[in-house]
């Protein structure tokens, strides 16, 4: 079972984990100014849904398994790394044959809701730094009652919610911010490129990771 008096120092832990930047943050901030609030709340769906999935995984040992075989985790990271370069050279695609248009600031992605979960999710789920984090991170709140599968689960569900929370509240600040900023500069033709910029620089940043 899981002892009540720990509870506050998990909470506070998440808390400053929640608002850290990190390629999640990034992300949810990026959609949430350029392309408003639903954008940010469906990405924080995918991380959601990516934080439920990996506490599936680290209570039935997949973490334990990522440590002891480095190359996993290495591949992992890869194809990652593959996935958000290619979003991020779409997206530039996208913006250089818009500004060929003649100044129409209509995109060409494909924003539905599912599309935007799917990248929440995978940004989240395909870079392994984020399992290893729940697999080190979740066992340090466990206690030596009941079963430890049990109590993982409850914790990463926990976790998984607070951080749907603290991702809602920047949606809606950095969508009220984006509307402020981008009515005043205009820059609704440049948003893919700004995206694919932002994808480069996260798919960089995780394969140069250690």
């Amino acid at each position: 079972m899981i002892y009540f008096s720990i509870l506050p120092i998990f909470f506070t832990a998440i808390f400053f984990l929640a608002i850290s930047l990190g390629p999640d943050l990034v992300l949810i901030s990026t959609y949430s100014s350029t392309k408003g609030f639903n954008a940010g709340l469906m990405i924080s769906i995918g991380v959601f849904s990516a934080g439920l999935l990996q506490t599936l995984l680290v209570a039935f040992g997949l973490g334990q398994l990522m440590q002891s075989i480095p190359m996993l985790a290495y591949a992992i990271k890869i194809v990652g790394a593959l996935y958000l370069s290619y979003l991020g050279i779409k997206m530039l695609q996208s913006w250089y044959r818009n500004n060929l248009k003649s100044g129409q600031i209509k995109t060409t992605e494909n924003l539905t809701n599912v599309s935007l979960i799917n990248k929440g999710f995978l940004n989240n789920l395909l870079n392994p730094k984020a399992l290893l984090f729940f697999n080190f991170f979740l066992p340090q709140f466990t206690t030596g009652d009941g079963s430890l599968s049990v109590q993982i689960l409850i914790l990463g569900i926990m976790l998984s919610c607070f951080a749907l929370l603290v991702n809602c509240a920047f949606s809606i600040t950095f969508s009220k911010f984006g509307k402020l900023v981008g009515d005043k500069l205009n820059l609704g033709r440049h948003i893919d490129g700004l995206l694919g910029i932002i994808f480069l620089g996260l798919a960089t940043r995780l394969a140069t990771s250690k």
